[in-house]
């Protein structure tokens, strides 16, 4: 659960410039990922660096009893994997493309190069990974501390600002279809605790929901 959206804040891409981004897609190797497919698995997993040029896609792992937990959801520019020097913490999650995703991949070496003539990725990775440690901390504080509706209040407006939303009326309609088994997972309870908390908050006018779909209420949230 510490893993909470901590990968959804790292966006290398952000610090370069039009002509290191064509350079960074020349050094790349992108690969078309249909829906509900994987991009690693525990036994696939190989040491690169991937980041979501288009699309979205889920990080989880699964227990004993094979029951999914949801640990992040990233979407375009959003960067994961494992290198010797870069660790985001996947090696051991399932990864899978929940739409249809453009994904880019660049070994150490390559990435390495071009680490050092690009100092703004440089310190951009710097200053990510240490926004993500105290991400880290405020999130076990928040775990620790707020109620499970506040957590899941937190998450949906986290959701609704990473993926999107559509105004309609007094709610907006979070861009991105999600089950309460998922949203459980991000926020650290079991299904069965999440659907009655969004059932109180339901009933409170706070949220809507419908098949797979959120909506929160523009001024309550």
């Amino acid at each position: 659960m510490d893993k909470l959206f901590a990968l959804s804040e790292i966006n290398l891409l952000k610090a370069l410039s039009n002509e290191d981004l064509k350079e960074m897609d020349e050094l790349t190797q992108i690969t078309l990922y249909p829906k509900n497919t994987f991009i690693q698995t525990p036994d696939t997993f190989v040491e690169k660096l991937f980041y979501v040029k288009k699309g979205k896609v889920r990080l989880y792992q699964l227990n004993a009893e094979g029951k999914m937990f949801t640990l992040d959801l990233l979407s375009e520019g959003n960067v994961f994997g494992e290198l010797n020097q870069v660790s985001l913490g996947t090696r051991n999650l399932y990864i899978e493309a929940i739409e249809e995703s453009h994904i880019c991949t660049i070994d150490q070496i390559r990435f390495e190069a071009f680490m050092l003539e690009h100092p703004r990725l440089m310190m951009n990775m710097i200053g990510l990974l240490s926004k993500r440690v105290g991400q880290m901390s405020l999130l076990a504080q928040h775990l620790a501390l707020e109620n499970l509706s506040e957590r899941i209040i937190q998450a949906l407006i986290k959701l609704a600002h990473q993926f999107g939303h559509m105004r309609e009326g007094a709610y907006m309609k979070i861009d991105l279809p999600i089950s309460h088994q998922e949203l459980a997972g991000l926020v650290g309870a079991s299904r069965e605790a999440v659907t009655m908390a969004l059932q109180e908050l339901a009933h409170n006018n706070m949220i809507k929901t419908g098949f797979r779909t959120i909506y929160i209420h523009h001024s309550k949230l």
